[in-house]
């Protein structure tokens, strides 16, 4: 090895070096003779200790070979890390031993690759990357806003796909900011729908650098410029101010919840100091449950803040003072897909999970973007391929469990028949005659919790001439699925078909989505001829390979064959590495959003002794929910699955 003469002036942290001055050499020359190479002079004499087994990890014995170069590219397009890709070569050679190069050469190369594909800065390449998704998609929308120095402030895109869906299934959305994602602590901020079979569909998404009042206008106007001006009917946040004003102001005439999941795991924040805490939590969430009407939650509330005293606190006060936006029993009388917290947007994000991550530049957040909504595309075309071609087996011989079989997707089938099936808990207590109308009392037993049971009435109000139901735990109203209680009365009255007001068309599957039909080109690997000929090549010598290794004749015949005609074959050339970033990126910024080694949060972690637990069947009827809570706290309602969905 030859010596290092460091051109540092700091001596003391200057890199290390593998040149230590060693004489060990081999001299050969060619003879003019004989053309033959001739060893001219050897030093053997090492000034080192000598480690054949380590020889690996000198610079000029690591090498990745063109195969295995692209295996690891279309594993970091895949959204796949370089660390995971590195483990899965080192596994394939047998071990570290057997692997001619370090993880720190597969992250250099994903990163040399990841500078050509990006080209320039993040800001300007992220502007060119939607001018070529525009060019190869017709009707992909983008908008990129930059402050007053000209630098990256906030951009929002939307495929055609996304645009055509936000038709059938925009009227309820859900907007959450709590996901950082990329090495800006840019929020990314998804618009999610539901989808015909109970699926979150995105329907747009964006990257804001504020989590202002101004920021969410932005947006807002441009999400409602993207989908043709088209407001929807409903949208779900958490409880941001910021967020609450630029609604009002862009979307006026849409109705605004709040995310009760996130304003209930705040409750041993704000009373975890009070000395009847565990009181507390039970009356409240018998007031916000058990209540089905607004009267009793209206009782129940005044009830609990006289009983502990809580007419000074400042939270519970404004809670009451937004009553409205975030009361189950004012909220679930609107159609909102099921949904009640932004539980949508969060699996949207834990979807993204396996695509990004803290270090992502914004051109490859887009770029995994598409690569994530290109499996979210697939797994409804699956849905849908399941829901035409594969049926459920009926459980009942009721003519409407096949009227719905036949026209419901597969999963919104399961729910209306575990809905059919929940009719064998409910029984009707009496009947009440109010003019051309009649009032169905419907007792429900309900259990929860473990061997613990208990019953509750819901009223079923029927008219008979109209073939019109209204029952007071108002799911169909809210989930677009009959409930229960509506199934008996209508068996009770001779109605064996669900009448066809009752027929909900955003669950049919027999309808042709719109969405489903527009065709989109996302960018990603680029497959070019030389690379499918070698693709083809590959799968070849892979069928050699398995019939060859099975004798050691063959074994050696293929072997001599493969180098023989390597000799004749010459060596392809490397590519010249671009530009990196420009100064118009944006600035890295502190956001409200969650830091971003925290994924899944843990709401509550106090130790719960001698209570007991609900049932996490997704499958349960919502009111189940609502009268656990005399005997289950608010905490183990929110952590119990069937308050999740």
């Amino acid at each position: 090895m030859g010596k290092l003469i460091s051109r540092s002036k700091n001596v003391i942290s200057h890199r290390p070096t593998q040149k230590n001055g060693c004489k060990a050499r081999l001299r050969a020359r060619i003879s003019a003779a004989e053309g033959k190479w001739e060893i001219t002079s050897f030093e053997d004499q090492h000034n080192h200790a000598l480690s054949p087994n380590k020889a690996r990890y000198f610079l000029c014995n690591r090498e990745i070979n063109p195969h295995v170069q692209r295996q690891l590219v279309i594993n970091d397009i895949a959204g796949i890390r370089p660390n995971k890709s590195h483990s899965a070569q080192v596994i394939a050679a047998g071990g570290h031993d057997n692997l001619p190069f370090l993880q720190r050469d597969t992250r250099n190369l994903i990163a040399k690759v990841r500078r050509i594909r990006m080209g320039e800065g993040d800001a300007n390449a992220i502007q060119g990357y939607f001018a070529k998704m525009q060019s190869k998609n017709e009707g992909f929308f983008s908008l990129i806003d930059w402050d007053e120095e000209g630098r990256l402030k906030s951009v929002f895109w939307a495929d055609p796909r996304s645009r055509a869906a936000c038709r059938e299934f925009g009227d309820i959305v859900t907007f959450d900011t709590t996901y950082l994602t990329n090495r800006y602590d840019m929020p990314f901020a998804p618009f999610v729908g539901v989808n015909h079979h109970g699926q979150s569909i995105l329907l747009g998404c964006g990257l804001v650098s504020n989590e202002d009042t101004n920021t969410f206008i932005w947006l807002f106007r441009t999400w409602l410029t993207c989908m043709y001006d088209v407001a929807p009917q409903g949208i779900i946040t958490d409880q941001d101010r910021a967020m609450k004003s630029a609604i009002e102001i862009v979307f006026p005439r849409t109705r605004h919840r709040w995310c009760l999941w996130h304003i209930l795991k705040k409750v041993p924040e704000k009373l975890g100091s009070f000395k009847e805490y565990v009181r507390i939590t039970y009356a409240m969430g018998n007031a916000i449950f058990d209540s089905q009407s607004v009267e009793q939650f209206e009782c129940g509330w005044k009830l609990m803040v006289e009983k502990f005293r809580l007419e000074d606190n400042v939270w519970l006060s404004s809670l009451y003072e937004d009553r409205e936006m975030w009361v189950p029993i004012y909220v679930k009388k609107f159609f909102w897909a099921g949904m009640s917290t932004t539980q949508r947007s969060e699996s949207i994000n834990a979807f993204f999970d396996g695509y990004v991550h803290s270090k992502t530049t914004l051109k490859q957040f887009v770029e995994q973007y598409n690569n994530a909504l290109r499996d979210k595309v697939e797994k409804e075309s699956l849905a849908d391929f399941n829901s035409l071609h594969k049926q459920l087996q009926l459980v009942t011989s009721f003519e409407m469990e096949k009227q719905i079989q036949k026209l419901y997707t597969e999963s919104k089938f399961k729910e209306f028949q575990s809905e059919l099936c929940g009719m064998m808990y409910c029984g009707i207590l009496d009947v009440e005659n109010i003019g051309d109308s009649k009032v169905f009392n419907v007792e429900e037993d309900i259990a929860f919790g473990e061997n613990c049971r208990k019953k509750v009435v819901f009223k079923v109000l029927f008219v008979e001439g109209t073939l019109s139901v209204k029952c007071t735990c108002y799911r169909y109203e809210f989930r677009g699925i009959l409930c229960r209680h509506v199934i008996i009365v209508f068996i009770r009255s001779g109605q064996y078909l669900v009448p066809d007001n009752y027929i909900f068309t955003r669950w049919r599957k027999d309808v042709r989505r719109c969405h489903s039909r527009v065709k989109i080109n996302y960018e990603g690997w680029i497959v070019t001829t030389e690379q499918l000929r070698y693709d083809e090549l590959c799968n070849l010598f892979t069928i050699v390979a398995d019939m060859a290794s099975l004798s050691e004749i063959k074994y050696k015949s293929v072997k001599k064959w493969i180098q023989d005609e390597a000799k004749t074959m010459a060596p392809t050339t490397g590519n010249c590495l671009l530009p990196g970033r420009t100064p118009n990126d944006p600035i890295i910024q502190r956001t409200k959003g969650r830091p971003r080694s925290v994924r899944k949060e843990k709401i509550f972690k106090r130790k719960r002794v001698g209570r007991a637990q609900p049932e996490a069947s997704t499958a349960q009827h919502e009111a189940s929910t609502s009268t656990t809570t005399q005997i289950l706290g608010i905490e183990e309602i929110m952590e119990s699955s069937q308050f999740r969905s």
